[in-house]
């Protein structure tokens, strides 16, 4: 992740798009991707280049029904986050939505703020499954499985549960920098018996496993008074 997670829209309202799009990368949560029918959306998700972690879809396209395409994802084996967009709130329509495999509806009107409340929450739930892997640097991160693949060496890295914790909220925090403090207490709890020397000493040993010179970190990088995870500076 370059500097947030990465949302395909679909929606054939072009301004629409781009409201949602200038909305979601505002502080650099997301990074957004577009595109205004069936065609365009297969097109984005083939470039193996990108790896999406969620998709606002709406149910009316140019060349075909959003649920149709939604349920065609599913059965490719696409299992991220799908929340569905619609001009219509009756229940048989919310109900078809779902059952094509959608994770939530939304109809139009809606409230930005809601989206992306829905947003967010369906990719919690979606970091915690066995279906979650992320890119970071040249790492596959499943959390699930605590495990780190680095695919072109072959190469697995297990992790503890406090070093797959720590890289979670580190990857949903993007490129920002993470105070101490707030991380001790994301990943341990207000447990007054754990220092920041305990985080420290996780920090040093995680990078150990996943720097290829430790002493000169250039993925895991302490910066403000914290931790950020830098992608760039350890390229896939």
């Amino acid at each position: 992740m370059a500097g947030g997670r990465m949302v395909l829209i679909v929606d054939d309202d072009h301004a629409l798009r781009e409201e949602l799009a200038t909305q979601f990368q505002a502080n650099g949560e997301f990074i957004v991707a577009q595109a205004g029918s069936v065609a365009e959306a297969e097109a984005q998700l083939a470039n193996k280049d990108v790896r999406f972690e969620g998709i606002i879809l709406d149910v009316t396209l140019p060349d075909g029904d959003g649920r149709d395409f939604c349920a065609d994802l599913r059965r490719q084996g696409v299992r991220v986050p799908i929340l569905m967009l619609t001009g219509s709130d009756d229940e048989a329509d919310v109900v078809r939505g779902l059952e094509s495999g959608a994770n939530d509806y939304l109809a139009k009107p809606f409230r930005l703020g809601e989206l992306l409340a829905r947003l967010r929450a369906q990719m919690r739930i979606f970091e915690n499954s066995e279906d979650a892997v992320f890119s970071i640097g040249p790492y596959m991160f499943r959390p699930s499985a605590k495990l780190l693949q680095e695919v072109p060496r072959n190469r697995r890295i297990r992790l503890t549960e406090k070093e797959a914790a720590i890289l979670k909220f580190l990857y949903r925090a993007g490129t920002k920098p993470v105070a101490r403090q707030i991380l001790l207490n994301e990943v341990w709890g207000y447990n007054a018996a754990v220092t920041t020397h305990t985080l420290e000493t996780h920090i040093y040993r995680l990078r150990q496993k996943i720097e290829p010179d430790p002493a000169n970190a250039r993925l895991l990088v302490t910066e403000g008074g914290g931790y950020r995870l830098d992608p760039a500076g350890l390229p896939a």
